[in-house]
């Protein structure tokens, strides 16, 4: 198992069964996002320490324009792309196994939580896991607390209210809040 393998496989929807040679890789993956995470919170970064060890962590380079504040959380790192201008402030957890995508010029408040696995219902099977992506526009502005479900797209310039919890897709240009998010008029601006 190596990692195109894995990520060919959540990019289909395929189900990570427990036990399965893809579940066994996503924890192990796990163990060295968790390596470089405990580097990146364990004291004062400067900007580009920060951006280098989440280019460790992703796996790739990561924009000079985007910024993040530690703390900061994520379950596998190597699913995660972020674009240029992101912000993403402390406390917010990524569960990217199942792919986050973050368009640039998008803004991420603090405590936020993007998931990108459920499990299965039948108790026989809770340990499968069904991964969905998610996928954030350009300029989107999360605000403080937002969930973000497993399979969600929010479109360019979207505004999320903080504490929402987004369950369905966010058109563009929309502001949306509550539990779950509900549209609650135009941003007035166009993406």
């Amino acid at each position: 198992m190596d990692l195109q393998h894995f990520l060919d496989h959540v990019a289909r929807g395929e189900v990570i069964e427990g036990g399965s040679a893809e579940h066994v890789f996503m924890h192990a993956a796990a163990q060295d996002a968790l390596r470089v995470l405990a580097e990146l919170n364990s004291g004062y970064r400067t900007p580009e320490e920060v951006r280098a060890l989440l280019s460790r962590l992703t796996g790739r380079p990561v924009p000079e324009s985007v910024a993040l504040f530690p703390p900061f959380h994520c379950e596998f790192g190597k699913n995660l792309t972020l674009g240029e201008d992101v912000f993403v402030n402390m406390g917010c957890r990524f569960q990217d196994a199942g792919g986050i995508t973050i368009g640039d010029g998008t803004l991420v408040g603090h405590g936020s939580t993007i998931v990108t696995l459920d499990h299965a219902l039948d108790p026989a099977r809770r340990a499968d896991m069904v991964p969905a992506p998610v996928v954030i526009g350009r300029r989107v502005w999360l605000g403080a607390n937002v969930t973000v479900v497993p399979g969600v797209t929010i479109g360019d310039g979207a505004v999320v209210g903080a504490g929402a919890v987004v369950t369905k897709d966010v058109p563009p240009d929309v502001i949306v809040a509550g539990v779950p998010a509900r549209p609650i008029r135009p941003t007035g601006f166009a993406a």
